[in-house]
């Protein structure tokens, strides 16, 4: 059965055609009514809520964007919290050993006839001699470039085992340490990657300090801060690249 609003094949066009205006002007006063206002009331309510419904999912995907995003962050800092942690729980080890370096450059650096146990003329011995005590390849840092030489070095005992102090001077007699040793047990591995550079000066002398793969190493010397960072910077790239 053909209904009104669909057109019928061409042969009853006209008949359909009068059809529609029979029904056009059967409802005419309707059609010429205005729209009530309740009925455009309730038009304005469903474009409104198809608005509100396609900011929501806007909104929806940036906060889905900001949420991904927040996450990825929270996950980050977790894992640099959790590696964060083991460093923070070695802060007591690590102000132990900045503090024993520091103690140590105020005894021996002024030292005139004892300054060190082994001398600079036998540093392929000395080095060789303190890496096996510490077990661990030590290299003797060349700082003839910044004005320095090697006075020499000694055995010194610490709370994880031995450790090491090489002595250096300037030719106006100004003298700098670096001390190096273990700040794990024998127990724990060292880990790579935990390598924090840090300013002590709250003790008798100041110290650039630093610890790579469970090992400390402090530089220590009554000189400025930027003087002492300097010097501190080329130990650190000079046994970064050799592993000492």
């Amino acid at each position: 059965m053909t209904t009104p609003s669909t057109p019928p094949p061409d042969t009853d066009l006209p008949a359909w055609r009068a059809q529609r205006d029979a029904l056009r002007e059967l409802h005419r006063e309707v059609l010429d009514e205005p729209i009530p206002p309740a009925l455009l009331a309730a038009a304005g309510l469903v474009v409104e809520r198809h608005d509100r419904q396609a900011r929501w999912m806007r909104w929806g995907g940036m906060a889905a964007g900001i949420a991904i995003a927040f996450g990825a962050g929270w996950l980050a800092n977790a894992q640099w919290s959790s590696s964060g942690a083991m460093l923070l729980a070695r802060a007591p080890a690590t102000r132990e050993f900045v503090h024993a370096a520091e103690v140590a450059h105020v005894v021996y650096a002024p030292e005139k006839r004892h300054p060190v146990e082994v001398a600079a003329a036998e540093q392929q011995h000395l080095a060789q001699w303190l890496s096996k005590r510490l077990d661990k390849a030590l290299k003797v840092p060349d700082l003839s470039a910044q004005g320095y030489a090697l006075v020499g070095g000694r055995l010194l005992p610490g709370n994880e085992g031995a450790r090491a102090q090489f002595m250096f001077e300037r030719a106006g007699g100004e003298r700098i340490t670096l001390y190096i040793g273990s700040l794990v047990s024998g127990a724990t591995s060292p880990r790579s990657g935990e390598t924090a550079f840090r300013f002590a000066s709250d003790g008798p002398v100041p110290s650039f300090y630093w610890v790579d793969r469970g090992f400390g190493y402090a530089l220590t010397g009554a000189l400025s801060r930027d003087a002492l960072l300097s010097l501190a910077t080329v130990v650190y790239r000079q046994l970064e690249k050799t592993g000492g």
